[in-house]
């Protein structure tokens, strides 16, 4: 299974708010790198959730539940969507900060393409970041 990280900004789509939903589609993407990643994905694929903007940090794992469909809200067809669930909120915060200070991470998306929202995550970048979490990866 591929990993992934989904950022989204606290004001469009929180962490709480997906633990209220238990799910929710992933919508809202317009670029073009992002929605390709979002067509890759297959369901079972984790993701992690990052806040962006304000204290951005990666806050827990969801998992694809769905796989890419086309977004309604597009007319042209060009954009999808996928479906997500939380799967678990990390012990601890991972935040921006950190992550840019650790140099095993210096080749992560994350870091190389900030602008990014949609982005893959290597197995070996994952499993750092659930230790930085102090979580099971």
């Amino acid at each position: 299974m591929a990993k992934w990280l989904m950022k989204t900004e606290p004001g469009d789509y929180s962490w709480d708010r997906l633990l209220e939903d238990g799910k929710t589609e992933w919508d809202g993407v317009r670029n073009h790198q992002a929605a390709a990643n979002m067509r890759a994905m297959q369901v079972g694929d984790q993701a992690f959730f990052y806040r962006s903007l304000k204290d951005p940090a990666v806050l827990g794992i969801i998992e694809v539940t769905r796989s890419a469909f086309p977004d309604p809200d597009d007319p042209d067809g060009r954009w999808v969507r996928v479906e997500v669930a939380p799967v678990e909120a990390l012990p601890n915060e991972v935040s921006l900060k950190a992550i840019k200070a650790e140099e095993r991470l210096a080749d992560l998306a994350l870091v190389r393409q900030s602008r990014l929202s949609v982005m893959p995550v290597s197995d070996a970048h994952w499993e750092l970041i659930c230790r930085m979490a102090e979580a099971e990866s």
